[in-house]
């Protein structure tokens, strides 16, 4: 039999060298799992741990973390490698902590359960989150339901995700926030939803800011509230009093549970000062207030938050008109108003702005009374009248039948024209109407009711033709300055001489005043009447019918008589 040295020789190789290898073999298969072993020794930067292989392993410190290892203690720790230069096995207490993780994650995915971690870090397309040692995937849409534009509040804060998807082969876990969210969203929602009752106060966070208002969560559930309920003043846009993640109190104005829509108000959880308004604002009283808006027909003061009035356009100048409003007052400008009428059911004031300062048109009534005389420059000509400019911006009208006594207006306003300086008399002031009458032809005296103050009705006088028409004759009674007509019927007894083509002008002829118009300046007159009581004289004077007489006769004598008389 051969010894060992014979062996060793005849071989070429050592038995304890196969026996290491053979052994060695056998440690080395427990290269990627996870051994428990025991601390036994400590330096400044590893801990020495024996897992029961050939040699010991080290764990550098800062492995364990925050906690402190002390010598004895029983870890969990992963075979990393077999042996390094210096022959110790290399192993790992982060790789041990994340195969334990990856156990614990595979049973909590396929249970569909949440799982806690916390996100450290950005990468392309979203974030890394620390599961428990192992690192996971979060995608950027699955971070939040909404896009989050600043992730910044929600890195390194503990918060449960979802996972998605894993892949251990692979290394890859794929979790959600956002599926957290959902299902959270959907379990409050459904309990509030529930619960939910007009009337009912509750606390929301404001999610989003648009033009017409502001969307509340309400936890779990959105509702609007409408820019018009989120104060009793006015506000333009939300943004002037909410801002998105701000935490307000609000009530449920409207709530449907068909569509789950909810209507939300701010203001009604405050008193209405809408309420006393009547009392607070009397009619005819005066307030400082402050321009809110101006629009196209006037503006809205703010007499206090919540309470407006609306100065109409055409209450803010006396003399201004056809102006907008934001040529008189500007936004945010103080200024004085008078209430002129309140209606709190329909919520509305009517305030004036023009009523706080002097009435024109009194002030003018008081220094210039009906009768006076006044001087002006012509600032419009018109179809119908001059405008003639007066002391305090306003204006006064002399109508084309003012202009001129015996001619006619739209002859005598050509003679007119812008800036012209004249004079006229004061006829008449309608301050409520905001008018003043003027007159040019009354500053003299009408010629018409001298000319006529001798002529009554029933007098004869002498006329001569001034134009003829078809349905009777122009004439001028006296030296001319009265006008008379004499209407085709009244130009002869005989139907047959009722014709004004007999008549020339520049005739004269005799005829008798019918009427006598000092409205109209107009005299009526008829030749037929004058025949008639020439008649029914010389029937009287000379006899009638009845005695035997014609009436040829009658008048011939009558005629003769007169002729007689005047040679």
């Amino acid at each position: 039999m051969a010894t060992a040295e014979e062996a060793q020789f005849t071989t070429g190789e050592n038995f304890a060298d196969l026996l290491a290898e053979t052994l060695g073999s056998e440690d080395e298969g427990f290269v990627g799992r996870v051994m428990t072993g025991t601390v036994v020794k400590k330096t400044d930067d590893d801990a020495i741990v024996d897992v029961g292989l050939k040699s010991e392993g080290r764990v550098p410190l800062k492995e364990f973390g925050a906690g402190e290892v002390t010598i004895g203690d029983t870890v969990d720790v992963y075979v990393d490698r077999y042996e390094n230069k210096d022959g110790l096995i290399v192993l790992s207490r982060e790789k041990a902590r994340r195969e334990e993780a990856w156990v614990e994650l595979e049973k909590q995915f396929n249970d569909g359960k949440r799982v806690d971690g916390t996100i450290f870090g950005r990468v392309k397309g979203g974030f890394t989150v620390d599961l428990s040692g192992a690192v996971a995937f979060l995608p950027g849409s699955q971070v939040d339901i909404r896009p989050v534009r600043d992730v910044t509040p929600l890195m390194n804060n503990p918060q449960p995700f979802q996972i998605l998807k894993m892949d251990r082969s692979r290394g890859n876990i794929v979790v959600s926030r956002r599926a957290v969210l959902e299902e959270t969203r959907a379990e409050q929602r459904a309990e509030l939803i529930q619960n939910l009752q007009e009337g009912q106060v509750l606390d929301g966070v404001v999610k989003n800011i648009t033009d017409y208002g502001a969307f509340v969560d309400l936890g779990g559930v959105d509702g609007l509230l409408h820019v018009t309920d989120i104060a009793w003043k006015r506000i333009n846009h939300p943004s002037e009093a909410l801002q998105i993640g701000q935490t307000v109190k609000v009530q449920v104005i409207r709530f449907n549970s068909e569509t789950q829509r909810i209507s939300l108000g701010m203001k009604q959880l405050e008193a209405d000062p809408w309420e006393g308004v009547e009392a607070k604002y009397p009619v005819g009283s005066k307030f400082e207030g402050r321009v809110t808006n101006i629009t196209d027909y006037g503006a809205f003061v703010e007499l206090e938050a919540g309470v407006e009035g609306l100065v109409h356009v055409s209450e803010m100048s006396w003399t201004k008109k056809n102006i907008h409003p934001g040529k008189i007052v500007s936004t945010s400008q103080e200024v004085e108003v008078m209430v002129l009428d309140v209606d709190s059911q329909k919520r509305r004031i009517s305030l004036g702005l023009k009523q706080c300062t002097s009435n024109p048109w009194d002030a003018f009534l008081a220094a210039h009374p009906v009768g006076s005389e006044i001087e002006g420059e012509v600032k419009n000509i018109t179809e119908f009248g001059l405008f003639i400019g007066l002391l305090g911006g306003i204006d006064g009208m002399a109508h084309l039948s003012d202009l001129s006594w015996d001619r006619p207006g739209e002859e005598v306003i050509k003679e007119y024209k812008k800036g012209d300086v004249v004079k006229a008399k004061v006829l008449d002031v309608d301050v409520e109407k905001e008018r003043i009458s003027l007159g040019i032809k009354q500053l003299n005296e009408d010629p018409f009711k001298e000319a006529a103050s001798g002529i009554k009705r029933g007098d004869t006088v002498t006329c001569e033709i001034t134009e003829t028409n078809d349905g009777g004759i122009e004439v001028s009674v006296g030296d001319g300055e009265l006008k008379g007509f004499i209407r085709k019927a009244e130009l002869a007894r005989d139907r047959s001489d009722q014709r004004p083509e007999r008549f020339a002008v520049g005739e004269k002829i005799d005829a008798r005043v019918v009427s006598v118009d000092r409205n109209s300046r107009k005299v009526s007159l008829s030749v037929k009447a004058l025949e008639v009581a020439d008649e029914k004289k010389a029937m009287a004077d000379y006899g009638s019918a009845d005695s035997g007489a014609s009436l040829g006769d009658i008048l011939g004598e009558a005629l003769r008589k007169k002729q007689q008389d005047a040679e």
